[in-house]
């Protein structure tokens, strides 16, 4: 910038003739002093470098919203960087979820991530997970979309911990370097259940449900743990029996003389009221208890049995699709059992949470494996429009639970009393 309004009470000569004399360089300094002082004073729109930074009353007001933030209310917005890991990445994936492996061509359905309408949900951090759960454990508790959700999050850790495959009376997995333990526990129902067709199992045989008796193989196993994953959802659309005190006292399309006929949602909210029950129960229990909302399934063009599919390749947009229905239904049917047990869990000291994930996962028709999946039995003809693709849209519920651990944690935290200084 050229400063031409600056003038000072010297000429050229005058100061070069004071230069040149020795007794006077005191005086020269004096000058310079000077000038150093004027130039700020001509620069009248400038700011030092070393001014202390203003303090942003909005941004202040947007870190308060940030932690007040509703991550499950938003939209799946494009992400072109992509998936945090592929099927080459990843051995960990079970063929029923192995879409790319089988064949699928189309990329985009791994090119979006949620977006709250009020903040951001971080990018999943292996490294961050891992330090949060240093020294404990998690417990997924339901039917094969929870473990489709487990096996998601063994493939976000994968690159930064080896870990031990163990095998006992469930399923676990150990990450050493942060002694860090992730079961599974294989229970569709959370209550005691066994076949009851003549014909024997199949995808939609007869089954006995025990309402008031919790399923003992996951319920005596819980306790040491420190987070509870539980859900269950799809196996309650197959017929059922319902006992209670050990007697047959109703049934979902059971077609049996003489037991009452109810719908579905009757033994859904049963066998989470018992499951919550039991946990609440547990005597040395003081864990944290997350219940996974009910994942949608997608089938179109047919039942799942009659030539059903799910070909999408995109997302609904919030307007394509309302969220009512049976699945409405199933999503309250649960979350009214889940909000009961919150407030008997407050009376205790345990935390209870919710992994919101109904509504979103409706929007993401072309998440699920369709025909690219191939299951145990390699029985592609029927197609799987229930489980999620990994990667997929999936591994955004593991982006939820991260950003849940980080707020129990903080809760944790603030919640400790301070220490008083000496």
């Amino acid at each position: 910038m050229k400063l031409h309004a600056l003038e000072l009470p010297y000429t050229k000569n005058t100061i070069q003739n004071i230069c040149n004399t020795t007794p006077n360089k005191v005086l020269l300094l004096a000058l310079t002093l000077m000038f150093l002082t004027i130039i700020p004073l001509c620069l009248n729109h400038s700011q030092s470098p070393l001014q202390p930074p203003q303090i942003n009353s909005s941004a202040l007001r947007s870190k308060e919203v940030q932690t007040k933030c509703d991550i499950f209310s938003g939209k799946w917005i494009p992400y072109p960087n992509g998936p945090y890991y592929s099927n080459l990445t990843c051995s960990l994936i079970i063929d029923q979820q192995n879409c790319m492996k089988f064949g699928r061509s189309d990329t985009e359905f791994m090119k979006w991530r949620w977006k709250p309408d009020e903040c951001e949900l971080p990018l999943f951090d292996a490294v961050q997970f891992l330090e949060l759960v240093r020294g404990k454990s998690i417990a997924f508790v339901g039917d094969s979309v929870g473990r489709n959700q487990m096996h998601s999050l063994l493939c976000l850790l994968a690159s930064v911990s080896a870990l031990l495959f163990i095998t006992a009376n469930f399923k676990s997995w150990n990450y050493a370097d942060y002694n860090f333990t992730l079961a599974v526990f294989w229970s569709p129902f959370l209550v005691k259940a066994h076949d009851a067709d003549p014909e024997g199992h199949s995808l939609n045989s007869l089954m006995s449900l025990y309402l008031d008796e919790v399923d003992e193989s996951w319920a005596s196993q819980i306790e040491t743990f420190d987070y509870v994953i539980i859900s269950a959802g799809q196996w309650f659309f197959r017929p059922l029996i319902y006992y209670e005190n050990n007697q047959a006292v109703k049934c979902h399309s059971c077609n049996i003389k003489n037991i009452t006929a109810v719908t579905r949602y009757y033994g859904y909210s049963m066998a989470f009221r018992t499951a919550f029950q039991a946990i609440l129960r547990l005597k040395d229990y003081k864990g944290v208890t997350f219940l996974r909302t009910f994942s949608p399934q997608h089938f179109e063009n047919g039942d799942w049995n009659k030539g059903g599919n799910c070909v999408r390749t995109r997302p609904f947009t919030n307007q394509e699709m309302k969220f009512d229905g049976y699945l409405k239904e199933m999503y309250l049917t649960q979350v009214e059992e889940f909000r009961t047990a919150e407030k008997q869990a407050r009376t205790k000291g345990l935390r209870f949470g919710l992994l919101d994930t109904t509504e979103i996962m409706l929007l993401r028709p072309d998440g699920h494996p369709n025909h690219y999946g191939h299951s145990r039995h390699k029985n592609v003809t029927v197609a799987d429009c229930v489980h999620w693709c990994l990667p997929g849209p999936i591994d955004t519920w593991n982006e939820f639970l991260l950003y849940m651990l980080k707020t129990d944690h903080q809760r944790s935290v603030d919640s400790k009393p301070m220490k008083k200084a000496p």
